[in-house]
């Protein structure tokens, strides 16, 4: 199957979801001196069944050989590059509070291939400082700054009442995809890319889980 057939065919978000997974585990299998892996070894690593990941795998250009698995360091560059990582992709970050300014000073972003150039906010004590060489700016440059910038991804991290305008004033202004850090569920139009990403609500399942596990002891 040639790449062009590969990007044509849309992968399951759940596989999408794990190939990271076994990014990361062929990456530590590398530091420990392996050269090839199977689907077997990143199964023991990751506790997912081998015949997963041999199909997640199938959605990615690369072939495995018989008795002896994939090469370790083609598997780490053909993951990433069908990931996005090692494209650059620039990004505007809406909030600045505790989460926001967490992420403009995560640098492990940047080795993944989101590049947050700028950030905006309407606190005037923030306006015009810059966290980690990201310039703040007031929200209402945001449309004089897409002028500025090539970017086309807004990260989401605004009060929950603000969360649909911004995303709206987003969307008007040429934003193509949203990594929604509110606990609120935007509405964007069909043409838009979203990616929820609450903490609240994995908060949620995982207090909801350990307190079915105490009760069920």
């Amino acid at each position: 199957m040639s790449d062009n057939e590969l990007k044509a065919i849309k992968v399951p978000e759940p596989s999408l979801r794990r190939l990271p997974w076994y990014l990361s585990n062929v990456k530590l299998l590398k530091k420990k001196g392996e050269h090839y892996v199977s689907s077997t070894q990143i199964s023991k690593e990751t506790n997912i069944d081998a015949s997963q990941i041999a199909k997640d795998l199938s959605y990615v250009n690369i072939s495995g050989r018989t008795r002896v698995g994939y090469e370790v360091d083609e598997l780490i560059a053909v993951l990433e590059d069908f990931l996005g990582f090692t494209n650059e992709h620039r990004a505007f970050l809406f909030g600045v509070g505790s989460l926001g300014g967490a992420l403009l000073r995560d640098t492990g972003l940047n080795h993944f291939g989101l590049k947050i150039v700028a950030a905006f906010d309407v606190n005037p004590e923030l306006i015009g400082q810059a966290i980690n060489g990201i310039p703040i700016f007031h929200s209402d440059d945001f449309q004089k700054k897409m002028e500025e910038y090539d970017v086309n991804i807004g990260v989401l991290t605004v009060p929950i009442e603000i969360a649909q305008d911004i995303t709206d004033k987003m969307v008007e202004g040429g934003i193509k995809a949203v990594w929604n850090f509110t606990p609120f569920r935007i509405r964007v139009p069909e043409n838009i890319v979203v990616q929820n990403t609450s903490l609240y609500a994995h908060l949620a399942v995982m207090f909801n889980r350990l307190n079915f596990n105490r009760s069920s002891k």
